[in-house]
């Protein structure tokens, strides 16, 4: 019987016929995955169960459309896994001659120098801005399919790298998936969509802790008013933590926001949960008197053995995921995701 990451025993995923159960069975093992192949089963168990229960043609079609975008997009994006990747967000609506427009291409530009990806929705305005500074070589479109929006732009059109979503939330996966580091420019209704999604995510401990850098010229206070409107009306009114915030960066400059980015990945690489202890992998492992100040100075997050040196886990060696790091264990609550962040900035200092 399967487990999870606690070790639960989950009952095995069944269609409710045998047959059909015992057929699904000889299709995996006729593909003759090296891994996963219970992932597979399961996923065509879904499948048929869906049938079978009598989902309509449009919901059908939903789930037909939805896996064959994330499909592709997963043929795509494997292809450079070794680089990392900033996703971009802003208006479609932004001219070239806006200043956040060019903000947006020097950053784009410098984040590329220092050998990161760009990912943008492949539209005009801010999306363009991305495409030009980054330049096709180095950049993804992620288009969305909308009457208001013609063709992808001049920068990623015709680039093999340009995918193609009916479904938004295909689309919004994607990016979160793919990006390492995230830049917001103003913009409108999508652009606040993403940007609190981003936080809800990360506030929740649904998506891993990533540098979110809100960013816009020098002349401009659109994120300036908008942090008002936050410590006002969520931290002023208990809505949030003022802890929140420190999963933010606002900055008026493109070189603090290349710095900012590229800091949070100078020690923390990337983290995993393991039987439901958070470990964190990075190149440096603090000394052991260091630990001990880190275990004291974040003890209102920590529990139980709190931030230990690990080996790798028998899960982590069978997936060779990172197998080239250090590893600390954090028994973390998981109620404080901004305090997590300072704990991984402080990781970032060794």
């Amino acid at each position: 019987m399967a487990r999870d990451s606690k070790s639960r025993v989950r009952r095995p995923y069944k269609t409710g016929d045998e047959a059909i159960d015992a057929s699904i069975g000889e299709l995996v093992q006729a593909i003759e995955l090296e891994h996963d192949s219970d992932l597979l089963r399961e996923m065509m168990t879904a499948v048929v169960r869906m049938a079978r229960n009598e989902a309509n043609r449009g919901e059908l079609k939903l789930v037909s459309a939805a896996l064959k975008e994330f499909a592709y997009s997963f043929k795509i994006f494997k292809q450079y896994r070794g680089r990392r990747k900033v996703g971009i967000f802003g208006s479609a609506r932004s001219l070239p001659n806006d200043p956040d427009y060019e903000c947006t291409r020097r950053f784009a530009s410098a984040i590329v120098k220092e050998g990161w990806m760009v990912i943008t929705g492949a539209g005009p305005g801010i999306m363009a801005a991305g495409h030009e500074g980054a330049g096709a070589e180095h950049s993804f479109g992620a288009a969305i399919r909308l009457p208001m929006e013609g063709e992808a732009n001049e920068f990623i059109e015709g680039d093999p790298k340009l995918i193609n979503f009916k479904y938004f939330f295909t689309r919004k996966v994607t990016f979160l998936k793919e990006s390492d580091a995230f830049v917001l420019v103003p913009g409108g209704f999508g652009t606040m969509d993403e940007a609190f999604e981003l936080l809800t995510l990360m506030q929740t401990g649904k998506s891993d802790l990533k540098p979110v850098v809100l960013l816009e010229d020098r002349d401009n206070r659109y994120w300036d008013d908008w942090l008002a409107f936050v410590r006002e009306h969520m931290i002023g009114r208990g809505l949030i933590s003022p802890d929140d915030l420190f999963m933010l960066k606002a900055t008026k400059d493109v070189g603090e926001a290349v710095e900012h980015i590229a800091r949070f990945y100078s020690n923390y690489q990337s983290q995993r949960y393991v039987k439901g202890t958070l470990v964190l992998r990075v190149l440096r492992v603090p000394p052991e008197s260091d630990l001990a100040s880190l275990n004291e100075s974040f003890a209102d997050i920590l529990q139980s053995d709190g931030l230990r040196q690990v080996e790798a886990s028998a899960q982590e060696v069978r997936d060779e995921d990172a197998l080239d790091c250090e590893r600390l264990a954090v028994d973390f609550g998981r109620t404080n995701f901004g305090r997590l962040r300072q704990l991984i900035d402080e990781l970032n200092a060794y």
